[in-house]
């Protein structure tokens, strides 16, 4: 471990300094004009972060989404003026205004970083923890990026080389999801990884001994990471310069991502709020913010002070960005020039674009024939691997499973790793027994881009999984997670593993895509819809699939709609309309015939996603579900939740309201009245009920 930065050639003068001042009295005054938000991190930061902006980071402020730039994660969304402060420094927008406007409605500088809000915010941070491992996933993206396009050049030489930053807190290192992240990063080697630790003893609840004692860089040590700490200058400031050594050392060391420790004075140099709590989570106050404007030379009757110079200065790495956006352009004409199937393939992906043709390599499977949508879902990705190289992913440890193998010969694993697939640009993600990281790292890997992602676990876990969902979702990012083991279904592993609850919870999370096909076919129309949808949609979407063989029917392209006449009734228009997803529409079929052959015209109506249902215009969701139908029988086992509102208050739904069992599915399916006859029954209630 290197405890001693050596000197560098960092070129640092008193306007830089008054600059990094003029932050921490921006960072105040936002604070203290709203009333509340989160001042004293930022405070502290604020060489740190004005470093990486200014002398260090490769960016272009006149374009954030340069596809050449490095990355910056501000992992403690909380302190989001570090963030918004050198974006309105650097040029990126935000002007004082904006600072004036923090955390209120309508404003670009929410108080947490949201993507796709503020320009210059690579990633929406508010849970701790998250952007860490979103950087994770970043630093990962830019590894098989570079295997797709350029993946013969020297280390440092490929235009599609870059460096991922973050700044991390003691919050971020306590979070489970951050460790799982870190031991995948070094496990991975990522050596296009430098992380920041704002190591500032202060927590909500005052200094951190309340809770975390262990040595932290000895645990990233042991993670695989390249670690180092730095001690504070005489005054208790950063020591900058010791800091740009350390950044530097980091940067420069490829063969393992790296983390700085800095002891740092939260609220530094505030005379009285300076290493208390209060200074993390609560405006200073009119006299402190007065005090601390003394100290810095500011005058204290002035708010949002930025002196003509200091701006100028500091917008001074405009230029600077779009130099090395044309030093940029220029390796990657000459990589063109070299290279020009590959160009055109990044053309393609960086438009977001298929190949032509794509489709017709998708499957279709034999109606008749009993398959599992997980095996069906297999065969799709295995298919799509072979025309879509931009499509990658794995499992938590369940590949076998989940059936998510594109190419087994080909793991995405460093190159000195011992099994004989190791590749540093495989195709196959190995993301271990983490399912918390998984989805975190998937949300970085989408927003890097240039590249589809998808992840696999059992239905069940998708709770481990829920923040980074939820974030996903928040952001609009082109996700897919494969959740197979979809219902008690499964068997034999009884109610722990038995999903009941999780079709009904992860559809209430606003803009996530849950799509549970009914058998082999609608799998593969699922798959393809949502790959149609990652460039002109984005959005998440989650896969369900069946453990246990169900019927295939005949492929049916209105799948894509998300709900569709599977079987229309017969003998006249429909007495009673049974919606059913995933497993449960053999059962809806199977009631189907009893029904008709009573005498009662019934329809089957396969809801594989109610996202893409919702999404069709009225004409057709009333051609699915006529409103003058108003006996309606749903069946799903799961939560009868979701359906309330489809089958209205003369339906019925055939549901699972408790937990499962340890059986063989057809015995669980049997005792829990997931049958026909229960099917049959509803029906018959809900039109008595609808003839009322």
């Amino acid at each position: 471990m290197s405890t001693k930065p050596t000197a560098t050639d960092l070129e640092w003068t008193e306007l830089d300094q008054r600059a990094v001042d003029t932050v921490r009295v921006l960072a105040m005054d936002a604070v203290q004009k709203v009333g509340n938000g989160h001042p004293g991190t930022a405070m502290s930061l604020a060489p740190a972060a004005y470093l990486l902006f200014q002398k260090l980071m490769r960016h272009d402020p006149s374009d954030a989404r340069w596809a050449g730039r490095d990355r910056f994660v501000l992992s403690p969304g909380h302190t989001s003026l570090t963030l918004y402060i050198q974006l309105y420094l650097s040029g990126y927008g935000l002007e004082l205004d904006d600072l004036k406007a923090f955390r209120t409605w309508g404003s670009k500088t929410p108080g947490h970083p949201e993507y796709g809000h503020t320009v210059g915010v690579e990633t929406t941070t508010g849970p701790l923890g998250q952007g860490i491992a979103n950087a994770v996933g970043m630093a990962m993206a830019a590894r098989y990026e570079r295997g797709l396009f350029d993946p013969d050049a020297a280390p440092g030489t490929s235009p599609f080389d870059h460096t991922v930053w973050a700044i991390v807190s003691d919050g971020d290192l306590e979070e489970g999801v951050s460790a799982e992240a870190s031991s995948l990063a070094g496990h991975q080697k990522l050596g296009n990884l430098v992380a920041l630790y704002d190591d500032n003893h202060i927590s909500i609840e005052g200094d951190t001994a309340t809770a975390l004692s262990e040595d932290v860089l000895k645990r990233y040590e042991a993670y695989g990471w390249h670690v180092q700490r730095i001690e504070q200058a005489e005054n208790g400031d950063f020591d900058v310069r010791a800091l740009y050594a350390a950044l530097k050392a980091a940067q420069e060391e490829t063969e393992r991502p790296s983390i700085i420790a800095a002891r740092t004075i939260i609220a530094w140099p505030a005379p009285n709020a300076q290493n208390t709590e209060a200074s993390h989570g609560s405006a200073l106050g009119e006299e402190e913010v007065a005090a601390t404007k003394r100290v810095l030379g500011f005058d204290p009757e002035r708010h949002f002070d930025v002196a003509d110079e200091v701006l100028a200065h500091a917008r001074k790495v405009v230029d600077r960005g779009r130099e090395a956006r044309a030093e940029w352009d220029k390796r990657l004409a000459e990589w063109r020039e070299a290279n020009p199937e590959r160009a055109a393939g990044f053309d393609r992906i960086s438009a977001g674009e298929l190949p032509e043709g794509w489709e017709k390599a998708l499957p279709v499977f034999e109606s008749g024939k009993d398959m599992a949508t997980r095996k069906a879902s297999g065969a799709v990705l295995k298919a799509l691997g072979g025309v879509l190289p931009e499509l990658w992913g794995g499992s938590a440890d369940l590949a076998g499973s989940n059936n998510t193998t594109i190419d087994a010969s080909s793991s995405f694993l460093p190159a000195d790793n011992p099994l004989p697939e190791a590749d540093p640009y495989g195709r196959t993600v190995h993301f271990g027994i983490r399912e918390h990281a998984m989805g975190s790292t998937m949300n970085g890997i989408a927003l890097h881009g240039n590249t589809r992602i998808y992840g696999g676990t059992f239905l069940v876990f998708s709770d481990y999984m829920r923040p980074a969902v939820r974030l996903a979702a928040l952001m609009k990012l082109p996700v897919t997670y494969v959740w197979t083991h979809d219902s008690i279904g499964l068997g034999e592993d009884g109610p722990t593993h038995q999903p009941v609850e999780h079709l009904a919870a992860l559809r209430a999370i606003p803009g996530l895509n849950v799509v549970r096909p009914a058998d082999a076919n609608e799998t593969a129309i699922a798959w393809r819809e949502v790959m149609r949808r990652h460039g002109d949609r984005p959005a998440p979407h989650g896969i369900a699939l069946t453990r246990q063989n169900v019927p295939t029917y005949e492929p049916n392209e209105d799948a894509a709609r998300g709900g569709y006449v599977l079987f229309e009734a017969e003998g006249g228009e429909p007495e009673v309309v049974l919606i059913a997803t995933g497993s449960e529409v053999q059962l809806a079929v199977a009631a189907r015939e009893t029904l008709q052959a009573e005498g009662v015209p019934t329809r089957v109506v396969s809801m594989p996603c109610l996202e893409w249902f919702e999404e069709q215009d009225r004409q057709w969701r009333e051609s699915v579900l006529p409103p003058s139908v108003r006996a309606r029988v749903a069946v799903e086992a799961g939560v009868g939740l979701t359906w309330h509102r489809y089958v209205g208050e003369a339906g019925r739904i055939v549901s699972l309201e408790h937990f499962g069992a340890s059986a063989d599915y057809k015995v669980l399916y049997r005792e829990f009245g997931l049958t026909p006859e229960a099917v049959v029954a509803a029906a018959r209630e809900s039109i008595d009920a609808a003839a009322r």
